[in-house]
């Protein structure tokens, strides 16, 4: 398998591949194919992938990607500069919408310099989480993996690997 690590490939492939990106995302909706089998595939990848990728030299899901902070994530922030979290909100955040939380209003993400999170250790759950390759029920957030094709190596590589390993008994 060979991985690709520079952004600016991954986002051309990313566009050239978006068609056929959301003919395997359909294709593995409607596949005879255990979700657990599909997670465990993504689990094992995902590991495997991002041991061969620093982060800290692409951060691109920190310069494109807006993360949804919820109150608990915004509390930790504020508490780390000392300032009140309304007053943390109004600096840094807008508001998504009462059931959908804040994001930052500004891209690349106020706290990313020189590549790395100053707040790492206060960094929302929506960024410790990222990118979400971890999670189980791949099948159910296909979308959100064809989107990050574009934005993150790791996804992008993952998702590379699934077509050869779950699509290409079609062909």
């Amino acid at each position: 398998m060979n991985i690709i690590t520079d952004i600016s490939i991954i986002e051309d492939l990313a566009s050239t591949r978006q068609e056929e990106n959301w003919r395997f995302r359909s294709y593995l909706k409607g596949a005879d194919i255990a979700g657990s089998r599909i997670d465990t595939a993504v689990h094992m990848l995902a590991r495997w992938i991002s041991k061969q990728i620093d982060c800290g030299k692409c951060a691109n899901c920190c310069k494109s990607c807006s993360p949804i902070l919820q109150m608990p994530d915004i509390q930790r922030m504020a508490k780390h500069f000392n300032m009140e979290p309304e007053s943390f909100q109004q600096r840094y955040l807008e508001n998504e919408g009462e059931e959908n939380g804040y994001s930052f209003r500004e891209r690349p993400c106020p706290f990313l310099q020189e590549n790395r999170c100053t707040i790492y250790r206060q960094r929302p759950n929506d960024c410790r989480s990222y990118p979400h390759l971890q999670k189980t029920d791949f099948v159910f957030r296909l979308s959100q993996a064809v989107s990050n094709c574009s934005v993150c190596p790791i996804v992008f590589n993952v998702y590379e690997e699934l077509k050869v390993r779950f699509w290409k008994a079609r062909d």
